[in-house]
């Protein structure tokens, strides 16, 4: 009896627990009233924001800059099937690093209507008339050293916002095993109350970490004191990224990156198709709208994708795939049987079946030839070389998509134009068919020797059994 009593007070004194816990939740009115100025749980977007706005950063870096121009451009696979005009791929370099940043300022922008300075809540507009004509109006734009600086700042907070997450998954875990060991009818009391007593104390100290990391993190500070930093770092990427391609040169930042590390899209930047002109009257309202739209909007029409590209026909996911099958299957022709072949042929679009049928005619039943067989192999294997790249890049983009879109760090190391969805979808279909048509060869070429190798060891093996008979 003594125990049930005992029992029923620590089931109330879990309950007040809980209902203290849910009264601290962001979420509630009461809450909302008394913090409405404060970030609370719109931290951990906060944090996402940040992440990809020091990702972007880094990927302007000198070391970046000369490996995307010396190397990520000038893939093979790249300059076949996507373009050899290094002006035309730096500008969709330009073009998708400009969309990343667009859709984190259009974010910041919804931040920034809960602050109460007049110039934050304004930020899309001044950020729109710094990206068309590089007028920086309220000196935004820290420099390099500045920026670094805050980097470390901005890390430091990001890191204890992730952890901050982590813990409170945890303290929820905690509050729903308190609440189901308390409906739970398949221990004995002393062992039920003692498990109530663990959970409980667990529960404390897990509310104690999640409380300090709330004070170390953004929870408890105003959108004042956080989205300037989210507007500064956006303000200094964009001028980073004019300045590393050549646009403008934004006063306030200083050219440290070596000569080596700007990329010029064209001679004359003024000249490059997504280059706005400066603004020239802020007297009339549409006019200032009308140039609001040119720097980011250019940039979103350049990468989106031509019909005549994989990714424009949709196309781009579905062939890296395929790619990549007949990768695995070339490299393992042994073990490729005929169920292999049927499923790989039920992957292939209706274009490249009838390219197949017809590069596949007049070439015979019989597939004997070792030189041919040989010339087929190095063909299949050159033709992978620059071929395979793209397609786990493709695989690699898109996952690293789905990475950032459930995680507050983001992923994001591979561009488009290293993957096949610029690729001209004509000259991919080429490339495949003719993988198709030397692995069809190989196959046959393998089966033969193969029944051949056995045909002969069954005859040797009659002749010795008809000599022992005699």
């Amino acid at each position: 009896m003594a125990l049930e009593t005992w029992l029923i007070k620590v089931k109330e004194t879990i309950s007040n627990t809980l209902d203290t816990a849910r009264s601290s939740i962001p979420n509630s009115k009461a809450s909302k009233h008394n913090n409405k100025s404060n970030v609370g749980v719109l931290c951990f977007e906060i944090a996402g924001l940040m992440s990809k706005l020091l990702h972007l950063w880094n990927c302007l870096s000198d070391k970046n800059m000369i490996c995307l121009r010396d190397e990520s451009i000038s893939l093979e696979g790249v300059r076949k099937i996507v373009s050899n005009d290094e002006s035309f791929m730096l500008g969709l370099a330009c073009a998708e690093m400009a969309e990343s940043l667009r859709l984190v300022a259009k974010s910041i922008s919804r931040m920034s209507k809960k602050c109460q300075d007049p110039n934050l809540r304004c930020f899309d507009r001044w950020f729109d008339e710094f990206a068309n004509s590089g007028h920086d109006s309220h000196g935004w734009v820290l420099s390099s050293k500045e920026m670094e600086a805050k980097k470390t700042k901005m890390d430091k907070y990001v890191t204890i916002t992730v952890a901050l997450y982590k813990e409170m998954e945890d303290l929820s875990t905690i509050e729903n095993g308190l609440r189901k060991s308390f409906q739970c009818k398949e221990y004995e009391s002393s062992t039920k109350g003692q498990m109530i007593v663990d959970l409980q104390q667990k529960l404390f100290w897990q509310k104690q970490e999640v409380k300090y990391l709330k004070d170390r993190s953004f929870w408890n500070k105003s959108f004042d004191k956080v989205v300037p930093m989210l507007v500064t770092t956006a303000f200094t990427v964009l001028g980073r990224m004019k300045l590393v391609f050549g646009f403008e040169y934004p006063p306030s930042l200083s050219r440290t990156l070596s000569a080596s590390a700007t990329v010029h899209p064209t001679e004359n930047a003024d000249a490059f198709s997504f280059v706005s002109g400066p603004l020239r009257s802020c007297s009339k309202q549409e006019e200032k709208k009308n140039m609001a739209v040119r720097f980011f909007e250019s940039n979103s029409k350049l990468i989106t994708p031509h019909p005549s590209t994989l990714g424009g026909s949709g196309l781009a996911l579905h062939y890296a795939n395929l790619i990549i099958v007949m990768e695995k299957m070339i490299k393992s022709l042994h073990f490729v049987g005929a169920d292999a072949r049927d499923d790989l042929y039920s992957m292939l679009p209706s274009s490249i079946r009838s390219s197949l049928r017809g590069s596949l005619k007049g070439v015979g039943f019989s597939a004997s030839d070792p030189v041919l067989a040989g010339e087929w192999r190095a063909a299949l294997r050159n033709i992978l070389g620059w071929l395979s790249p793209l397609a786990h890049n493709m695989i690699k983009w898109q996952s690293e998509r789905s990475f950032e879109h459930q995680n507050l760090l983001p992923k994001m190391n591979v561009l488009r134009l290293q993957s096949l969805f610029f690729a001209d979808k004509e000259k991919t279909e080429a490339a495949i068919t003719e993988l198709l048509v030397g692995l069809n060869y190989i196959w046959r070429f393998e089966r033969e020797m193969t029944a051949k190798a056995l045909f002969e060891c069954s005859n040797f093996n009659g002749l010795l059994n008809s000599q022992s008979c005699r």
